[in-house]
Order: C-alpha cells, then sequence, then structure tokens
C-alpha cells in the first residue's frame, strides 16, 4: 500500500511537470541574439560616418571614439511596418533624376515613366529619423513650408570710379603763335562754357584779319559795278577770308566786331567750349604752340562711370539697363542708383574676371575719380518659383541636402538642386520638393548627424549580414563529407579518388568564395600605368595623374587576377589598387582585400 503511494505520488509529479512544460510559454533566444547582435558601435563626434565596431580613434581626424547609443531605429530592418501608411506613396520622381520630382504619375522630362516613392522609402533610407516633440523644442527644431516667390539676385562687387569717356574734351588750337595771357594756371579748376582759357598771338592771324577787312572794302566798292562777273569776285573774295577765320576756330562774334569796328585784333581768345574740370594742362605764358597741340583737358564729373568686376559665375544674371546700387565706405546710409551701360567683351588680364561699366549721376560731385566703391547690381532672375529659407538648406560636398518634415515627428533627408539665393535668405528650388511640403530650417545639422550615423550603421550591418551569410555557406561546404563507397578493392579507388576530387572542389570552392567578385563595367584604369585599377570614374592615376578609362578599352593590358585590391570597411563597393588611397565618400584609410 506505502509503495502504491509512493508510484502515485512519482506519477503526479511527472504529470504536473509535462503539464507545466506545455502550459509555460518557450522561451525564445531571439533576444539574446539580438542582444548579440546589437553589438556596441562607436562613431567619431566630427565625422558621424565613421563607424567601428571596437573602440579607438578616428581614422580622418584622430578624435577619440564614442559609443553611439542603441535605438530601434539603428536595425537594418527599420522602416514603418504599417502596411496602411507603406501603401501611401509619398511622390513621383523620375528614374534617371531622383531630384526629379511630382505630385502626380506622368512623364520625366526625358519620357521615362515616373516611379512610385511609398512612405518609408523615401530617398535617405536608413536615413530616415523619428523624433519626439520635447526632443524638438530642446533642440530648438523650426519648420518652414515651400513657398512659391518671385526671385531677385543681387550681385555685389568692388568698383572703381573713373571719368565719363564721352563727357572728357580736348583744348587745343590750329594756328601758330604764342601765349600772351593765360586764364587758368592751376589743374583741377573748375572752368565755365565759354569762359576765357588763354589769349594766343599769331601773325597769321593778324595777316588774315586784314585781308578779310581789305575784302569787305573791295566788296563795298564793286558791289554795285555793273559787270556781274566784278560783283561775284568780290562776293567771293570776302567769302572765302571770312571762312578762312572760321576754320581757325575764331568766334563769330569776334568776327563780326572786326568787321563793325574795322580794327585788327592782335591776339585771339580761346573759350571752353564746356563746363567742367581741368584735369590736365600743358602749357604756360609765353609758350609757343602750333596745330594740334593740346593745350588742356577738361572733365564733365556731372556724370561719371563706375567699373565693376563681376565673375563669370555671376555675369549670367548682368544685363544693359538694370539697376545698380552704389555706396562709399566713408559716407554711411548713402546710396547712389545707377544703371548698367555697358558689359566689357572680354576678360581682365589681372582679375581674370569681366568688367562691367555703370553709369551715375555726380550732383555735388561727391563721386571722384579713383575713388573705390561697393556696388550693388539688382536682378530678376526667375518668376513664381517654389524657394526655400537658405539656412535650411545643408551643403554636402557636390549635393544639397534637405529635412523634410512628414509629420508626427517624422524627418527624411532629400537631395534637391538649387538656383540662386535672394539678398532676402531665400534660396531657389529647382528640383527636389513639393510646393505643399515643409522643411527644417533650424537644428537640422543635428538631424544630418544622426542620419549619417544611422545610414552608416544600417551598411556596415548589411555588409556584416553578407560576410555573415557567406561564412555560413563556406561552413557548410567545409563540413560536407564526401560519400564513400565499400564496394572491395577497386570501390576504394573509387572513394580515394572520389574524395580528391570532392577535395579539390572544396579548396577550388572556398578559394572562390574569397575570391572578390569585379565588375568590369564599373573598373577603370590608367592608360600608361594599367596596374592601376579603380571603380572611382573621377579618380586619377597616382603615378602620371592621367585621367582613367574603362577597362574594356584598354583590352588585355589589364591583369585583374594579379591585382591586389583595397576597399573601405563603410563602403565595400569602392576598390582600388592603390593601397595609400582614400576612400572618397568617408575619407577612411582602405583595407586590404583578402
Amino acid at each position: 500500500m506505502k509503495s502504491k503511494s509512493i508510484i502515485i505520488l512519482i506519477l503526479g509529479i511527472l504529470i504536473g511537470a509535462v503539464a507545466a512544460y506545455l502550459i509555460t510559454p518557450a522561451v525564445s533566444t531571439s533576444g539574446s541574439e539580438s542582444q548579440a547582435e546589437a553589438e556596441q558601435l562607436y562613431s567619431c563626434g566630427m565625422h558621424p560616418e565613421v563607424i567601428s565596431e571596437e573602440p579607438g580613434n578616428c581614422p580622418i581626424c584622430g578624435m577619440k571614439l564614442t559609443p553611439i547609443q542603441s535605438t530601434e531605429q539603428d536595425s537594418p530592418k527599420e522602416g514603418i511596418t504599417d502596411s496602411s501608411e507603406k501603401a501611401k506613396i509619398l511622390y513621383w520622381r523620375a528614374p534617371m533624376d531622383p531630384t526629379e520630382i511630382y505630385d502626380k504619375p506622368g512623364k520625366s522630362k526625358m519620357g521615362m515613366d515616373l516611379v512610385p516613392v511609398y512612405a518609408g522609402e523615401e530617398a535617405g533610407g536608413a536615413g530616415h529619423i523619428t523624433i519626439d516633440g520635447v526632443v524638438q523644442q530642446n533642440m530648438n527644431l523650426r519648420i518652414a513650408p515651400v513657398k512659391r516667390r518671385d526671385m531677385y539676385h543681387v550681385i555685389r562687387a568692388y568698383g572703381k570710379v573713373s571719368y565719363a569717356e564721352d563727357k572728357q574734351f580736348t583744348v587745343s588750337t590750329k594756328i601758330n603763335g604764342w601765349i600772351e595771357k593765360l586764364y587758368l594756371d592751376t589743374t583741377g579748376q573748375k572752368v565755365r562754357r565759354g569762359q576765357p582759357l588763354l589769349e594766343i598771338y599769331s601773325p597769321e592771324l593778324v595777316s588774315t584779319q586784314e585781308e578779310y577787312l581789305l575784302a569787305i572794302k573791295n566788296y563795298q566798292k564793286l558791289s554795285s559795278s555793273s559787270y556781274e562777273s566784278v560783283r561775284k569776285n568780290a562776293e567771293k573774295m570776302l567769302k572765302l577770308s571770312q571762312e578762312r577765320l572760321e576754320y581757325w576756330d575764331i568766334p563769330e562774334e569776334e568776327i563780326d566786331q572786326i568787321k563793325e569796328t574795322r580794327q585788327v585784333s592782335r591776339t585771339i581768345v580761346l573759350r571752353s567750349q564746356v563746363a567742367g574740370v581741368v584735369t590736365h594742362k600743358a602749357v604756360t605764358e609765353g609758350d609757343k604752340v602750333g596745330p594740334g597741340m593740346d593745350l588742356f583737358h577738361i572733365a564733365d564729373l556731372d556724370e561719371v562711370w563706375v567699373e565693376a568686376t563681376v565673375y563669370e559665375s555671376e555675369l549670367p544674371f548682368v544685363n544693359v539697363g538694370q539697376k545698380a546700387e552704389l555706396q562709399l565706405d566713408h559716407i554711411m546710409g548713402e546710396v547712389r542708383v545707377g544703371r548698367v551701360d555697358f558689359i566689357y567683351p572680354y576678360l581682365d588680364q589681372n582679375s581674370k574676371a569681366n568688367t562691367v561699366r555703370l553709369v551715375f549721376e555726380n550732383h555735388g560731385q561727391v563721386l571722384k575719380p579713383d575713388m573705390y566703391a561697393t556696388v550693388r547690381i539688382h536682378s530678376a532672375s526667375a518668376q513664381d518659383v517654389l524657394a526655400v529659407p537658405s539656412e535650411a538648406v545643408i551643403h554636402s560636398g557636390k549635393r544639397q541636402i534637405v529635412f523634410v518634415s512628414r509629420g508626427d515627428g517624422k524627418f527624411d533627408p532629400r537631395e534637391i538642386k538649387v538656383g540662386v539665393e535672394s539678398e532676402d535668405g531665400y534660396v531657389h528650388v529647382v528640383s527636389g520638393l513639393l510646393d505643399h511640403e515643409k522643411v527644417v530650417v533650424s537644428g537640422q545639422f543635428l538631424l544630418d548627424s544622426e542620419s549619417r550615423t544611422r545610414e552608416a550603421i544600417a551598411k556596415m550591418r548589411e555588409a556584416r549580414s553578407q560576410r555573415t551569410h557567406k561564412t555560413i555557406k563556406k561552413e557548410r561546404q567545409d563540413t560536407a563529407e564526401p560519400e564513400q563507397e565499400e564496394h572491395g578493392i577497386e570501390s576504394q579507388e573509387n572513394v580515394l579518388k572520389t574524395g580528391t576530387q570532392q577535395t579539390l572542389g572544396h579548396s577550388h570552392e572556398e578559394q572562390k568564395s574569397e575570391k572578390i567578385e569585379l565588375d568590369v563595367d564599373k573598373l577603370y584604369a590608367c592608360p600608361r600605368h594599367p596596374e592601376f585599377i579603380t571603380t572611382d570614374p573621377n579618380a586619377k592615376c597616382p603615378e602620371c595623374g592621367m585621367k582613367i578609362v574603362a577597362v574594356k578599352e584598354l583590352g588585355d593590358k589589364v591583369d585583374l587576377d594579379e591585382a591586389q585590391f583595397y576597399t573601405c570597411p563603410m563602403h565595400p563597393d569602392f576598390l582600388t589598387t592603390d593601397k595609400d588611397a582614400r576612400c572618397p565618400e568617408c575619407g577612411m584609410k582602405l583595407e586590404k582585400v583578402k
């Protein structure tokens, strides 16, 4: 009876254990695996694209790497899992240009069908970020809508004030003589129109005046002659003598005075034909002068030129007739308004830039020649175009990035193409944004750092998973045992023969698994040094600096089997035979490919 009770007790314990095993949920090992997979990663504070599995120093700047806080979004499987949101189309883009986007389906500029972009598949991929509202406030994150507006580009340049060439005059004489009296004795003196400049004594002028008086007397005597030919000859002589005086630039008033007074003037007075400032005086009293000799240079300073230097990149925005503003450094607050008068058809040899001539009125003669000034040329660049605040654009090398807000704390990096920037702080968005979207204008650099870090982690884990997959495949191939046949000596020989073949097969497969896969269409080499091979089409030969060409063009000159490649841990798609090179994407030091 006692033994029966013991047996019943043991059976009860066994039944309870089995029931507990069946009822209790199985402990998942995925947590431990996730914990093992979520290894601690390290990054550089100055170069967030640098990700390392071990602590150390940044290969770019040498700073100590700091641990990265693990988040759910760091997972390579990150993304939106909600099927309803996944099916939502955010916009449509061109297959060949990710910055060419539209809000509805259709054709791209190249005539290709537009591709839909769903939520979670935006440009940036792993760079998608979700931030809590409280964190946004702490980051002082500000958002602004994309607006349509007119863009006015202002070109700032330095200019130099000079004389207006069409307002400069030279005073000279057409007779031989001597200066008896000089009314202007200093350079820079102002003159009025008609003001006397100097008196010249000329024996030729005296004799010509006497001939003119004789012609007058002769005409008066013969004007009543009965012979018509005599009257005409007398009239002709009078006209020729008067024209001779006029050809010598004798004023008509003085000729009339000679005719009325019947007296010869010993000197002739030269008067200024314009009002201005004497910029050059070449004579003094008593000097002998002759025909064509420059006596004075006079410039009208009521209008001046400003020759501004405009660089080639801004020259397409400059047109004749545009408004221009001038401001002097020593006169604060005063702005002179002028216009673009002429664009010189050649570059300046010193500055290698184009010279643009501006015209300004100079009331009060405040603008003086050889004075430097700051000018601004206003040009209307585009009408009714998309624009965002310039502070929203992150200039990352050859790309321009903005962070688009999708609401609910979700932000995506997007590449755009920009045009001109206006003076009030807006930049023209050529492509990459829609007019109903919103962008981050403050705190976007923190978002960019976080986005780069997550994108780098995703690439690193993807590369690690690929390497792990190759390792598992290799181990499976190594552990595979050849089938053995046990049928006498002949069978043993076959087994040895088969085993040898399979062993060689494993060795060949192992070697094949370690060998990198090369896409010849994406390889480039130097024509002079074919041992230099790379996947970067923009690289140049480190030996001769020559531009590289496609490997296919060089044919048998390139030996890919003997080439030793180096790659970037962060960007494994980059390969090169130059061991001293750096990654063109992140600048990291390269590692040898086995």
